[in-house]
């Protein structure tokens, strides 16, 4: 009897420190789509002032940040954006598109100038974020795969979980509700409630098994379409404990 209740009493301080932790959530973020992937001059630059307007905790992209495709010029690329984030008084994190990284150099590149892997996490107050490198292949090969699930295997007491990568294969099997792909089943085991891509510069936002997925806006990349879901823009998340409010900025549409 005495060690019922000892097993009682510890699962009950654990149950309150899971969630004293959910609740620590108060923050919210912005999420900038496509830069390039034929860039539409002065977009950008006033899509990042209208989010430093917002005051965000921090920021975070979905890749296609540089043109590219030119290893010569990809640090001269590079360096020319520098003076649009210098003077942020709030974190910036990339997450690599094909226009980013297409060869080793540039790969070499992009890690030098973000200051962080290809594919890394990181925490904020309670909740973690995944972001994964598919800016060579369609979809995620086994080795990014085996990286998600290291990542989420280290972090499943946190929540909420985000997952970020460029290219969105998951469109189709999310669309047609036949999401028992491989990156779903492990985002559904670890408990990840956002996976967020870019590259089709139009804004989506889809859902399967409790699971949100949205395909970003362009934040200056052509639009290549009209109607739905096509503008200028970005994404705020407002995270308040475990739940997430997702307010999509139109700055110009198409």
């Amino acid at each position: 009897m005495v060690r019922t209740r000892v097993r009682l009493t510890v699962a009950a301080v654990f149950l309150s420190c899971a969630a004293a932790q959910t609740s620590k959530n108060d923050f919210q973020f912005c999420i900038l789509g496509d830069r390039t992937g034929d860039a539409q001059p002065g977009i950008y630059e006033r899509i990042w002032r209208d989010v430093a307007a917002q005051h965000p905790d921090f920021a975070i992209n979905v890749g296609d940040t540089i043109q590219g495709g030119n290893d010569a010029i990809a640090e001269s690329e590079w360096a020319a954006l520098k003076p649009l984030w210098e003077h942020q008084t709030f974190p910036f994190y990339l997450t690599p598109g094909n226009h980013d990284i297409w060869s080793a150099a540039s790969r070499r590149i992009f890690e030098k100038e973000t200051g962080h892997p290809a594919s890394y996490g990181f925490d904020f107050q309670n909740a973690h974020f995944t972001v994964l490198d598919n800016s060579q292949t369609e979809d995620l090969s086994e080795e990014q795969m085996q990286f998600l699930e290291r990542d989420l295997a280290a972090h499943k007491d946190r929540n909420p979980k985000f997952v970020f990568f460029h290219k969105p294969f998951w469109l189709i099997p999310v669309k047609f509700q036949s999401a028992q792909f491989p990156f779903h089943r492990i985002a559904k085991k670890y408990g990840v409630g956002y996976v967020v891509s870019g590259h089709g510069h139009q804004f989506l936002r889809l859902s399967d098994d409790g699971i949100i997925y949205i395909e970003a806006g362009s934040s200056g990349g052509k639009l290549k379409g009209e109607g739905e879901g096509w503008f200028f823009g970005y994404t705020i998340m407002r995270v308040v404990g475990g739940k997430v409010e997702i307010r999509e900025n139109k700055l110009i549409t198409g």
